[in-house]
């Protein structure tokens, strides 16, 4: 009986140290998938701030490029300003919602490769967030105000929404690069434009504008554009 009661007292260390290095390698398992995920997540990060480093090259913002931003993240940041969208008005000219006006602009910049935030933003900041209010009025569907010179100006005009938009791309595709546009030219001002003398937002205030050239005369013209972006 002694001999049995050994045997058993020796099965049972057996069988402890056996739970024990299972229980080992369970732990050095989960340590090695928590520090392989912690690589992950930090590659990850690093993945992000390299696309964001991207975007703002040499610490300024593209006209050009593509982009992260939906036709969502449009729609959230007009619907941040706490403003009526123009239904009235804008669906006269085939936009009916701010959804379907969002997706033009995507539509559009995409199509001439300019980055669609930069065109929606600087819409909002030249029509006062679709309420327009000073030369141009809401019915030339005109949302950058092309053609206007001040006092009363009103600028150009377009037939619907589309074309206003189109011209607009255009208008900034224009400064940002020399390559030609993709679509039919609409912006009646695009052969007036010095070809690619504003690849940044920044760029396109005059006073900021190293060739002394821009889309603007007001000062940080292009300054307050991207900080309106940031804010997206």
């Amino acid at each position: 009986m002694a001999g049995i009661g050994g045997w058993k007292r020796h099965q049972s260390v057996v069988i402890a140290k056996e739970a024990e290095m299972i229980h080992k390698v369970e732990v050095e398992n989960q340590n090695a998938k928590e520090k392989q995920e912690s690589k992950t997540k930090k590659s990850e990060e690093k993945n992000e701030n390299d696309s964001v480093q991207e975007t703002t090259a040499n610490g300024q913002y593209p006209i050009m490029g593509e982009s992260p931003v939906t036709v969502e993240q449009l729609v959230s940041y007009f619907k941040s300003a706490g403003v009526a969208y123009p239904t009235e008005e804008l669906k006269k000219g085939g936009a009916d919602s701010i959804e379907t006006f969002a997706t033009m602009y995507c539509e559009e910049a995409v199509a001439e490769g300019v980055r669609p935030e930069v065109a929606f933003v600087q819409t909002m900041k030249e029509t006062g967030w679709l309420q327009f209010g000073g030369d141009v009025s809401v019915n030339q569907f005109n949302f950058a105000g092309l053609g206007t010179t001040g006092g009363g100006v009103p600028g150009n005009s377009y037939p619907d929404v589309r074309t206003g938009i189109r011209a607009q791309v255009q208008h900034l595709k224009a400064y940002a690069t020399t390559e030609p546009l993709n679509q039919e030219c609409v912006d009646e001002r695009y052969e007036y434009v010095l070809k690619g003398c504003a690849p940044y937002v920044e760029w396109l205030g005059q006073k900021e504008n190293p060739a002394g050239t821009g889309w603007a005369t007001a000062e940080k013209y292009g300054y307050s554009i991207v900080s309106m972006i940031g804010k997206m």
